[in-house]
C-alpha cells in the first residue's frame, strides 16, 4: 500500500505546481466569482498582461482546472475543478489511511 500512497502523491505534483502560483490562485478566485470570463476580462482585473494571463490559463487548462469555450472571436474560461477535487480527496484518503497512526 505504501507504493500506492507514493503514486497518489506523485500524481498530485502537477496539480500542486499549478495551484502554487499566486497569479493562478487569483484567476481561480476571480472565475469562482464571475465565470465565464474572456482573457481580456481577466486581464482587466489583474496586474498581469494579456499574454501572461493566457500563459497561466494554458497551464490551468493542461491541469484540468479550467475549460474554455469559443464564442465568436473570444474564448471564455470557466472553472472545472471536479477532477482536481477528486484527486485531492484521493490523496487525503490515502494519507488518512496509510500515514496517520
Amino acid at each position: 500500500m505504501a507504493q500506492q500512497a507514493i503514486d497518489v502523491f506523485r500524481s498530485c505534483i502537477p496539480l500542486f505546481t499549478a495551484l502554487a502560483d499566486p497569479a493562478r490562485q487569483d484567476i481561480i478566485l476571480l472565475l469562482a466569482e464571475k465565470e465565464p470570463l474572456s482573457v481580456n476580462e481577466i486581464a482587466e482585473q489583474s496586474s498581469l498582461s494579456r499574454p501572461a494571463i493566457s500563459h497561466h490559463l494554458k497551464i490551468m487548462r493542461d491541469n484540468n482546472l479550467v475549460v474554455s469555450e469559443q464564442k465568436g472571436t473570444q474564448r471564455y474560461y470557466s472553472l472545472s475543478l471536479e477532477q482536481s477535487v477528486a484527486q485531492l480527496k484521493q490523496l487525503i484518503q490515502i494519507v488518512e489511511s496509510e500515514c496517520i497512526l
